[in-house]
Protein backbone atom coordinates (compact mmCIF):
# COMPACT_ATOMS: atom_id res chain seq x y z
CA UNK A 1 0.00 0.00 0.00
CA UNK A 2 1.41 3.84 -0.64
CA UNK A 3 0.45 6.14 1.34
CA UNK A 4 1.20 9.78 0.62
CA UNK A 5 0.92 12.32 3.82
CA UNK A 6 0.51 15.49 2.55
CA UNK A 7 1.45 19.27 4.35
CA UNK A 8 1.71 17.84 7.72
CA UNK A 9 4.84 19.55 10.60
CA UNK A 10 7.45 16.76 10.19
CA UNK A 11 8.67 16.91 14.02
CA UNK A 12 11.98 13.81 13.25
CA UNK A 13 14.83 14.55 16.19
CA UNK A 14 16.78 11.63 14.18
CA UNK A 15 17.53 13.92 10.77
CA UNK A 16 16.64 17.30 13.21
CA UNK A 17 14.07 17.99 11.15
CA UNK A 18 11.16 20.66 11.97
CA UNK A 19 9.45 21.37 8.81
CA UNK A 20 6.35 21.15 6.72
CA UNK A 21 6.73 18.17 4.48
CA UNK A 22 5.37 15.29 2.43
CA UNK A 23 6.25 11.71 2.92
CA UNK A 24 5.19 8.95 1.18
CA UNK A 25 5.08 5.56 2.49
CA UNK A 26 5.37 2.13 0.53
CA UNK A 27 6.26 -1.26 0.83
CA UNK A 28 6.02 -1.03 4.64
CA UNK A 29 9.11 1.32 4.37
CA UNK A 30 9.20 5.53 3.95
CA UNK A 31 10.03 5.79 0.67
CA UNK A 32 10.58 9.64 0.08
CA UNK A 33 10.11 12.84 2.20
CA UNK A 34 10.08 16.02 0.11
CA UNK A 35 8.55 19.35 0.63
CA UNK A 36 6.37 18.88 -2.21
CA UNK A 37 5.55 15.09 -3.52
CA UNK A 38 2.83 14.91 -6.44
CA UNK A 39 2.36 11.24 -7.04
CA UNK A 40 -0.14 8.51 -6.96
CA UNK A 41 -1.05 6.43 -3.84
CA UNK A 42 -3.81 4.23 -2.48
CA UNK A 43 -4.51 6.71 0.49
CA UNK A 44 -3.49 10.30 0.18
CA UNK A 45 -3.43 11.86 3.84
CA UNK A 46 -4.21 15.46 4.12
CA UNK A 47 -2.11 16.32 7.50
CA UNK A 48 -2.22 19.99 7.33
CA UNK A 49 -1.81 21.28 10.75
CA UNK A 50 -0.73 18.48 12.56
CA UNK A 51 2.45 16.99 14.21
CA UNK A 52 3.64 14.08 11.73
CA UNK A 53 6.32 12.36 14.15
CA UNK A 54 7.68 8.59 13.76
CA UNK A 55 5.87 6.22 15.43
CA UNK A 56 5.81 6.76 19.29
CA UNK A 57 7.26 4.13 21.48
CA UNK A 58 6.32 3.22 24.86
CA UNK A 59 8.49 1.77 27.18
CA UNK A 60 6.26 1.05 30.27
CA UNK A 61 2.86 -1.11 29.87
CA UNK A 62 1.01 -3.38 31.40
CA UNK A 63 -0.84 -6.14 29.19
CA UNK A 64 -2.15 -8.36 32.03
CA UNK A 65 -1.71 -11.31 29.55
CA UNK A 66 -1.31 -13.93 30.78
CA UNK A 67 -3.07 -14.46 34.14
CA UNK A 68 -5.13 -11.44 34.38
CA UNK A 69 -7.36 -11.33 31.11
CA UNK A 70 -10.06 -9.94 33.06
CA UNK A 71 -7.67 -6.32 33.42
CA UNK A 72 -6.18 -6.24 29.53
CA UNK A 73 -5.34 -8.70 27.35
CA UNK A 74 -2.08 -8.32 24.41
CA UNK A 75 -5.40 -7.51 21.82
CA UNK A 76 -7.09 -4.90 24.12
CA UNK A 77 -4.27 -3.32 25.10
CA UNK A 78 -2.19 -3.20 21.73
CA UNK A 79 -5.77 -1.77 20.14
CA UNK A 80 -5.39 0.62 22.89
CA UNK A 81 -2.12 1.88 22.32
CA UNK A 82 -2.42 2.17 18.63
CA UNK A 83 -5.62 4.70 19.08
CA UNK A 84 -2.74 6.65 21.37
CA UNK A 85 -0.61 6.42 18.75
CA UNK A 86 2.04 4.09 19.98
CA UNK A 87 3.59 2.17 17.53
CA UNK A 88 5.85 -0.08 19.50
CA UNK A 89 5.13 -1.02 23.23
CA UNK A 90 7.09 -3.02 26.05
CA UNK A 91 4.73 -4.62 28.49
CA UNK A 92 6.28 -5.45 31.94
CA UNK A 93 6.70 -8.93 33.39
CA UNK A 94 3.88 -9.24 36.10
CA UNK A 95 1.77 -11.20 34.83
CA UNK A 96 0.87 -14.59 36.15
CA UNK A 97 2.99 -16.88 35.38
CA UNK A 98 5.82 -14.03 35.64
CA UNK A 99 7.61 -13.33 32.01
CA UNK A 100 10.61 -14.93 33.68
CA UNK A 101 11.78 -17.74 30.76
CA UNK A 102 12.88 -17.75 27.52
CA UNK A 103 9.38 -19.69 26.81
CA UNK A 104 6.99 -17.11 28.16
CA UNK A 105 9.04 -14.41 26.80
CA UNK A 106 8.52 -16.49 23.20
CA UNK A 107 4.54 -16.62 24.51
CA UNK A 108 4.42 -13.03 24.18
CA UNK A 109 6.30 -12.13 21.36
CA UNK A 110 4.75 -14.86 19.39
CA UNK A 111 0.92 -13.97 20.69
CA UNK A 112 2.19 -10.48 20.05
CA UNK A 113 2.26 -11.29 16.34
CA UNK A 114 -1.12 -12.50 15.87
CA UNK A 115 -3.24 -10.59 18.14
CA UNK A 116 -1.42 -6.99 18.67
CA UNK A 117 -1.76 -3.89 15.69
CA UNK A 118 1.32 -2.77 17.12
CA UNK A 119 5.04 -3.90 17.69
CA UNK A 120 5.12 -5.49 21.24
CA UNK A 121 8.84 -5.60 22.86
CA UNK A 122 8.55 -8.00 26.01
CA UNK A 123 10.23 -7.08 29.38
CA UNK A 124 11.42 -9.92 31.28
CA UNK A 125 12.04 -10.69 34.95
CA UNK A 126 14.62 -10.30 36.78
CA UNK A 127 13.80 -13.19 39.40
CA UNK A 128 12.57 -16.47 38.95
CA UNK A 129 8.68 -15.71 39.94
CA UNK A 130 9.30 -11.93 40.97
CA UNK A 131 10.23 -13.14 44.26
CA UNK A 132 13.76 -11.79 44.49
CA UNK A 133 15.91 -15.21 45.31
CA UNK A 134 17.07 -17.15 42.28
CA UNK A 135 18.42 -14.37 38.66
CA UNK A 136 16.45 -15.66 35.52
CA UNK A 137 18.00 -17.31 32.57
CA UNK A 138 18.76 -13.41 31.34
CA UNK A 139 20.72 -14.77 28.21
CA UNK A 140 17.96 -17.25 27.13
CA UNK A 141 15.21 -14.97 27.29
CA UNK A 142 17.05 -12.36 25.04
CA UNK A 143 17.48 -14.81 22.96
CA UNK A 144 13.66 -15.27 22.91
CA UNK A 145 13.14 -11.63 22.13
CA UNK A 146 13.16 -9.89 25.49
CA UNK A 147 14.30 -6.17 25.15
CA UNK A 148 15.06 -5.58 28.74
CA UNK A 149 14.35 -6.60 31.97
CA UNK A 150 12.63 -5.48 34.72
CA UNK A 151 11.24 -7.16 38.09
CA UNK A 152 8.60 -3.91 37.85
CA UNK A 153 5.65 -3.61 40.69
CA UNK A 154 8.66 -3.93 43.09
CA UNK A 155 12.12 -3.50 43.45
CA UNK A 156 14.99 -6.57 44.02
CA UNK A 157 15.60 -5.82 47.43
CA UNK A 158 18.94 -8.04 47.45
CA UNK A 159 21.62 -6.30 46.14
CA UNK A 160 23.80 -8.84 45.94
CA UNK A 161 21.75 -10.95 43.36
CA UNK A 162 20.47 -7.30 41.64
CA UNK A 163 24.40 -6.69 40.68
CA UNK A 164 24.41 -10.48 39.25
CA UNK A 165 21.50 -9.78 37.07
CA UNK A 166 22.68 -6.22 36.55
CA UNK A 167 25.84 -7.86 35.61
CA UNK A 168 24.50 -10.58 33.31
CA UNK A 169 22.27 -8.09 31.14
CA UNK A 170 25.17 -5.97 30.26
CA UNK A 171 26.82 -9.00 28.91
CA UNK A 172 23.70 -9.40 26.79
CA UNK A 173 23.30 -6.00 26.09
CA UNK A 174 19.46 -5.92 27.94
CA UNK A 175 18.42 -2.82 29.39
CA UNK A 176 17.89 -2.89 33.13
CA UNK A 177 14.30 -0.95 34.28
CA UNK A 178 14.18 -0.04 37.64
CA UNK A 179 10.96 0.31 39.90
CA UNK A 180 12.67 2.01 42.33
CA UNK A 181 10.31 1.22 46.05
CA UNK A 182 11.97 0.49 49.18
CA UNK A 183 9.57 -2.35 50.52
CA UNK A 184 10.06 -1.98 53.71
CA UNK A 185 10.00 1.69 53.77
CA UNK A 186 6.93 1.64 52.03
CA UNK A 187 5.01 -0.38 54.71
CA UNK A 188 0.99 -0.22 54.19
CA UNK A 189 1.41 2.97 52.59
CA UNK A 190 -1.26 3.89 49.80
CA UNK A 191 -0.81 7.33 49.20
CA UNK A 192 2.07 10.31 48.93
CA UNK A 193 2.99 11.32 52.63
CA UNK A 194 0.67 14.47 53.21
CA UNK A 195 -2.33 16.04 53.97
CA UNK A 196 -4.29 14.27 51.34
CA UNK A 197 -3.06 10.67 53.24
CA UNK A 198 -4.33 11.82 56.44
CA UNK A 199 -7.84 12.56 54.77
CA UNK A 200 -7.99 9.33 53.34
CA UNK A 201 -7.27 7.61 56.46
CA UNK A 202 -4.39 5.84 54.96
CA UNK A 203 -0.65 5.52 55.85
CA UNK A 204 1.62 7.60 53.37
CA UNK A 205 4.65 7.00 51.09
CA UNK A 206 7.73 9.15 51.74
CA UNK A 207 9.98 9.87 48.94
CA UNK A 208 12.75 8.27 50.60
CA UNK A 209 10.94 5.21 49.48
CA UNK A 210 11.71 5.94 46.06
CA UNK A 211 15.05 7.80 46.71
CA UNK A 212 16.58 5.15 48.49
CA UNK A 213 16.51 2.80 45.49
CA UNK A 214 17.44 5.16 43.07
CA UNK A 215 20.62 6.17 44.89
CA UNK A 216 21.37 1.78 45.45
CA UNK A 217 20.26 1.21 41.37
CA UNK A 218 22.70 3.86 40.31
CA UNK A 219 25.82 2.86 42.21
CA UNK A 220 25.12 -1.02 41.37
CA UNK A 221 25.28 0.39 37.39
CA UNK A 222 28.16 2.41 38.12
CA UNK A 223 29.76 -0.81 39.10
CA UNK A 224 28.38 -3.46 36.82
CA UNK A 225 28.63 -1.47 33.38
CA UNK A 226 24.90 -1.71 33.08
CA UNK A 227 22.58 0.31 31.49
CA UNK A 228 20.11 1.52 33.94
CA UNK A 229 16.78 3.06 33.03
CA UNK A 230 15.03 4.51 36.15
CA UNK A 231 10.90 3.91 35.49
CA UNK A 232 8.42 6.68 36.24
CA UNK A 233 10.19 9.04 38.38
CA UNK A 234 8.38 10.75 41.24
CA UNK A 235 10.30 13.15 43.15
CA UNK A 236 12.75 15.98 42.55
CA UNK A 237 15.59 13.73 44.37
CA UNK A 238 14.99 11.26 41.17
CA UNK A 239 15.55 14.32 39.14
CA UNK A 240 18.61 15.44 41.09
CA UNK A 241 20.53 12.02 41.15
CA UNK A 242 19.61 11.62 37.47
CA UNK A 243 21.23 15.01 36.48
CA UNK A 244 24.61 13.83 38.93
CA UNK A 245 24.49 10.52 37.29
CA UNK A 246 24.78 11.62 33.85
CA UNK A 247 26.97 14.58 34.42
CA UNK A 248 29.31 11.51 35.25
CA UNK A 249 29.33 10.27 32.45
CA UNK A 250 27.21 7.18 33.41
CA UNK A 251 24.91 4.95 31.37
CA UNK A 252 21.64 6.01 33.00
CA UNK A 253 18.30 7.13 31.46
CA UNK A 254 14.93 7.49 33.11
CA UNK A 255 11.26 8.39 32.34
CA UNK A 256 8.26 10.50 33.82
CA UNK A 257 4.46 9.36 33.30
CA UNK A 258 1.99 11.75 32.46
CA UNK A 259 0.17 11.42 35.62
CA UNK A 260 3.16 12.89 37.66
CA UNK A 261 3.48 16.23 35.77
CA UNK A 262 -0.24 16.66 35.14
CA UNK A 263 -1.03 16.49 39.16
CA UNK A 264 0.23 16.94 42.00
CA UNK A 265 -1.46 15.33 45.45
CA UNK A 266 -4.12 18.57 45.79
CA UNK A 267 -5.73 17.12 42.85
CA UNK A 268 -6.91 13.63 44.80
CA UNK A 269 -10.14 13.51 45.34
CA UNK A 270 -11.04 11.60 48.28
CA UNK A 271 -12.25 7.91 48.69
CA UNK A 272 -11.27 8.28 44.47
CA UNK A 273 -9.09 4.93 44.15
CA UNK A 274 -8.49 6.49 40.23
CA UNK A 275 -5.86 9.07 42.02
CA UNK A 276 -3.95 5.60 43.54
CA UNK A 277 -0.94 4.64 41.62
CA UNK A 278 2.57 3.99 42.54
CA UNK A 279 4.99 5.92 42.80
CA UNK A 280 1.79 7.81 44.26
CA UNK A 281 1.27 11.73 43.03
CA UNK A 282 3.64 14.04 44.55
CA UNK A 283 3.61 17.45 45.97
CA UNK A 284 3.89 20.59 43.95
CA UNK A 285 7.86 20.95 44.17
CA UNK A 286 8.09 17.39 43.00
CA UNK A 287 5.96 17.76 39.82
CA UNK A 288 7.66 21.11 39.30
CA UNK A 289 11.18 19.41 39.02
CA UNK A 290 9.70 16.65 36.98
CA UNK A 291 8.93 19.33 34.13
CA UNK A 292 11.70 21.13 34.25
CA UNK A 293 13.82 17.40 33.98
CA UNK A 294 11.98 16.85 31.28
CA UNK A 295 12.20 20.36 29.64
CA UNK A 296 16.15 20.33 30.22
CA UNK A 297 16.99 16.72 29.21
CA UNK A 298 17.57 15.33 32.64
CA UNK A 299 14.66 12.45 32.03
CA UNK A 300 15.13 11.33 28.35
CA UNK A 301 11.35 9.99 28.33
CA UNK A 302 7.94 9.77 28.49
CA UNK A 303 5.81 6.50 29.09
CA UNK A 304 2.66 5.57 30.10
CA UNK A 305 3.28 3.27 32.66
CA UNK A 306 -0.33 1.65 31.40
CA UNK A 307 -1.78 -0.72 34.19
CA UNK A 308 -5.54 -1.74 33.75
CA UNK A 309 -7.84 -2.59 36.65
CA UNK A 310 -10.93 -4.33 36.60
CA UNK A 311 -13.89 -1.65 37.88
CA UNK A 312 -14.82 -3.87 40.60
CA UNK A 313 -11.15 -4.08 41.90
CA UNK A 314 -10.82 -0.16 42.05
CA UNK A 315 -14.29 -0.30 44.24
CA UNK A 316 -12.36 -1.50 47.13
CA UNK A 317 -11.05 1.26 49.76
CA UNK A 318 -8.20 3.44 49.23
CA UNK A 319 -6.09 1.25 51.52
CA UNK A 320 -6.99 -2.06 49.58
CA UNK A 321 -7.56 -0.79 46.04
CA UNK A 322 -4.64 -1.44 43.52
CA UNK A 323 -2.21 0.89 42.52
CA UNK A 324 -2.36 1.61 38.54
CA UNK A 325 -4.09 3.81 36.07
CA UNK A 326 -4.25 3.36 32.48
CA UNK A 327 -2.63 5.72 30.03
CA UNK A 328 -2.44 4.46 26.43
CA UNK A 329 -5.23 6.56 25.17
CA UNK A 330 -4.90 9.76 27.38
CA UNK A 331 -0.29 9.95 27.00
CA UNK A 332 -0.53 12.77 23.95
CA UNK A 333 -3.11 14.97 25.21
CA UNK A 334 -1.50 15.24 28.40
CA UNK A 335 1.57 15.78 27.28
CA UNK A 336 0.34 18.54 25.05
CA UNK A 337 -1.90 20.58 27.17
CA UNK A 338 0.65 20.14 30.37
CA UNK A 339 3.82 20.34 28.62
CA UNK A 340 4.04 21.56 24.71
CA UNK A 341 1.04 24.26 26.23
CA UNK A 342 2.81 25.33 28.84
CA UNK A 343 6.46 26.00 27.53
CA UNK A 344 8.29 22.84 29.25
CA UNK A 345 8.04 21.57 25.69
CA UNK A 346 8.27 21.96 22.73
CA UNK A 347 7.01 19.75 19.41
CA UNK A 348 10.29 18.29 18.32
CA UNK A 349 11.06 18.07 21.95
CA UNK A 350 7.82 15.63 22.44
CA UNK A 351 9.11 13.90 19.63
CA UNK A 352 12.01 13.30 21.50
CA UNK A 353 11.26 12.14 24.67
CA UNK A 354 8.19 9.61 22.87
CA UNK A 355 10.06 8.07 20.05
CA UNK A 356 13.64 8.87 19.44
CA UNK A 357 14.90 8.55 22.55
CA UNK A 358 12.87 5.62 23.64
CA UNK A 359 14.27 3.59 20.03
CA UNK A 360 17.23 4.48 20.84
CA UNK A 361 17.23 3.67 24.80
CA UNK A 362 16.24 0.08 23.75
CA UNK A 363 18.35 0.14 20.57
CA UNK A 364 15.69 -0.64 17.70
CA UNK A 365 15.78 0.61 14.47
CA UNK A 366 12.95 2.64 14.76
CA UNK A 367 12.05 6.37 15.81
CA UNK A 368 13.01 8.47 12.57
CA UNK A 369 11.40 8.89 9.13
CA UNK A 370 14.30 8.47 7.21
CA UNK A 371 13.83 6.98 3.83
CA UNK A 372 14.62 3.55 4.11
CA UNK A 373 13.32 2.71 7.59
CA UNK A 374 10.05 1.02 8.81
CA UNK A 375 6.66 3.27 8.06
CA UNK A 376 5.71 3.31 11.45
CA UNK A 377 4.12 6.80 11.82
CA UNK A 378 2.14 9.34 14.22
CA UNK A 379 -0.16 11.63 13.00
CA UNK A 380 -1.37 14.16 16.00
CA UNK A 381 -3.61 17.28 15.62
CA UNK A 382 -2.41 19.40 18.20
CA UNK A 383 -4.87 21.76 17.65
CA UNK A 384 -8.18 19.84 18.66
CA UNK A 385 -9.84 20.06 22.11
CA UNK A 386 -11.72 17.44 23.90
CA UNK A 387 -13.30 15.72 27.33
CA UNK A 388 -11.36 12.77 27.70
CA UNK A 389 -14.08 10.07 28.22
CA UNK A 390 -13.01 6.71 30.03
CA UNK A 391 -16.12 5.15 27.95
CA UNK A 392 -14.66 5.70 24.23
CA UNK A 393 -11.48 3.68 25.77
CA UNK A 394 -10.56 0.69 23.53
CA UNK A 395 -8.52 -0.76 26.65
CA UNK A 396 -11.02 -2.65 29.25
CA UNK A 397 -9.51 -0.65 32.09
CA UNK A 398 -11.20 2.72 32.49
CA UNK A 399 -9.59 3.20 35.88
CA UNK A 400 -8.24 6.90 34.84
CA UNK A 401 -8.44 9.79 36.97
CA UNK A 402 -8.70 12.40 33.80
CA UNK A 403 -12.23 11.55 33.40
CA UNK A 404 -14.43 14.79 32.62
CA UNK A 405 -10.67 16.39 31.52
CA UNK A 406 -10.61 18.79 28.93
CA UNK A 407 -7.21 18.46 27.14
CA UNK A 408 -5.69 19.62 23.83
CA UNK A 409 -4.14 17.04 21.39
CA UNK A 410 -5.88 14.24 19.43
CA UNK A 411 -4.37 11.37 17.39
CA UNK A 412 -5.20 11.15 14.20
CA UNK A 413 -3.88 8.15 12.61
CA UNK A 414 -1.36 5.56 13.61
CA UNK A 415 0.77 3.50 10.99
CA UNK A 416 2.22 0.43 11.68
CA UNK A 417 5.50 -0.90 8.83
CA UNK A 418 2.71 1.37 6.39
CA UNK A 419 -0.40 -0.12 7.41
CA UNK A 420 -2.87 2.47 9.10
CA UNK A 421 -3.62 0.66 12.17
CA UNK A 422 -5.92 3.49 13.72
CA UNK A 423 -7.89 6.37 12.33
CA UNK A 424 -10.00 8.94 14.24
CA UNK A 425 -13.50 8.94 13.01
CA UNK A 426 -15.48 11.91 14.16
Amino acid sequence: MRILIKGGRVLDPSQKMDKVMDILLEDGKVSRISEEINETADRIVNALGCYVMPGLIDMHVHLREPGFEHKETIHTGGMAAAKGGFTTICPMPNTKPATDTPERVKFVVDKAKKESPVHVLPVGAVTLGQQGEEVTDIAGMALAGAIAISEDGKSVMNSLLYREAMKEAAKNHLLVMAHCEDKNLVGKGALNAGEKAKENGVEGITNAVEDVIVARDILLAKETGAHLHLCHCSTRDSARMLKEAKEEGLFITGEVCPHHFALTEEDIVPGDTNYKMNPPLRAKEDVEALKEGLRDGIFDVISTDHAPHHAEEKKASMAEAPFGIVGSETAVALTITCLVGEGYLTPYQMAEKMSTNPARILGIDRGSLKPGKAADVTIIDPSKEYQIDVDTFVSKGKNSPFHGKTVKGRVEMTIVDGNIVYEEKE
